[in-house]
């Protein structure tokens, strides 16, 4: 498969395969490139994984959960901005409470619209591109400071 390296690439997460290729394909139709993976661990072992701008999960994943795969992540440095998906139903809010403690940005119960779902992608995008930028300013900033020490 020949994939553009300049689209963004969105893993997605779910051990269910229509699900999953059904939101690889939105993906793709809106110019996003797609990497699909049927569990937490699968993401994990893959070194596609490792090109993913943004991550679609569902939180009930056989094995490890979606949530444990985001504090995964995130223990090892790798916050990778997350858009959360359930079908389980979630009226007291305890499901996204924890989503949103695990880094997610967003947290969708199925079923979504394609437009609710593309805009939280761009908003995790945008959040990313705001970490990175603050990222390189960090870096700019301390070998500023460096650079204009002592002489």
């Amino acid at each position: 498969m020949n994939v553009r390296r300049d689209r963004p690439c969105i893993a997605v997460v779910d051990d269910d395969g229509s699900v999953r290729e059904a939101i690889a394909g939105l993906l793709k139709s809106a110019g996003f490139s797609a990497e699909t993976f049927a569990t937490a661990e699968e993401f994990l072992r893959s070194r596609r994984a490792k090109r993913a701008a943004s991550m679609i999960v569902d939180v009930h994943l056989p094995g490890m959960s979606g949530l444990e795969l985001q504090r995964h992540l995130s223990a090892r440095g790798r916050d990778i901005p997350s858009v959360v998906i359930s079908a389980h139903a979630d009226s007291a809010g305890e499901l996204r409470t924890q989503a949103l403690a695990a880094g997610a940005l967003a947290m969708l119960p199925k079923p979504f619209g394609d437009e609710d779902l593309l805009e939280a992608v761009r908003s995790a995008l945008r959040k990313r591109g705001e970490r990175l930028q603050a990222g390189d300013r960090s870096e700019a900033s301390s070998s500023g400071t460096r650079k204009g020490g002592k002489n």
